[in-house]
């Protein structure tokens, strides 16, 4: 199964929605589902199911490791994935909260290099991507969009971290929450 842990900022779909909708006219973007969109803290990859009550172990103990109780997370503002001139990754970033979301990601990295996973590449940026930009077409449009909108989404108590699994369907992809740890 296809795995990552993550923080899901639901009941913003409507938000996320509305958002999405100042980019549509630009070309090149594939917005992502509005209730598919989440923070990922860690991404596993395939695992095996064997392997489910380690890696739910390992959440557990990076939650309880980095001292995060339940916290109020502000969605808002914009970014993008690498930079502005190449741009892959659309996305949200949070405001108030990104301090205990690095927290809780950094311990649980740190539970899974233990396991053995590599750890990530990149510095953590806490942010929850809404689109994704297959070719170049719009990039200046999305350039201007990005200089002008500085966008509020929303705020959500946060009181659990999920490891969800990704099923890729023709449709998209589908994900659900097969553990829940709270914080």
């Amino acid at each position: 199964m296809r795995t990552f842990v993550s923080v899901d900022p639901e009941g913003l779909g409507g938000e996320i929605e509305a958002l999405q909708g100042n980019f549509e006219d630009i070309s090149g973007l594939d917005f992502v589902a509005p209730e598919n969109v989440h923070l990922t803290l860690f991404f596993l990859g395939d695992i095996g199911e064997d392997r489910l009550g380690a890696i739910t172990d390992a959440i557990e103990e990076g939650v309880s490791e980095s001292g995060v109780s339940p916290f109020r997370a502000a969605f808002d503002g914009l970014g993008v994935f690498p930079s502005r001139e190449y741009i892959r990754v659309l996305w949200v970033g949070v405001s108030e909260g990104s301090e205990e979301l690095t927290r809780l990601q950094e311990r649980i990295e740190g539970r899974f290099t233990d396991l053995g996973f590599e750890p990530d590449d990149h510095e953590f940026t806490p942010h929850a991507t809404i689109a994704r930009m297959r070719h170049a077409g719009g990039k200046e449009r999305l350039q201007s969009k990005l200089d002008e909108l500085d966008p509020t989404v929303g705020t959500r108590k946060i009181e659990e971290i999920h490891l969800t699994e990704s099923t890729l369907t023709e449709e998209g992809p589908e994900y659900e929450a097969v553990e829940r740890v709270p914080l």
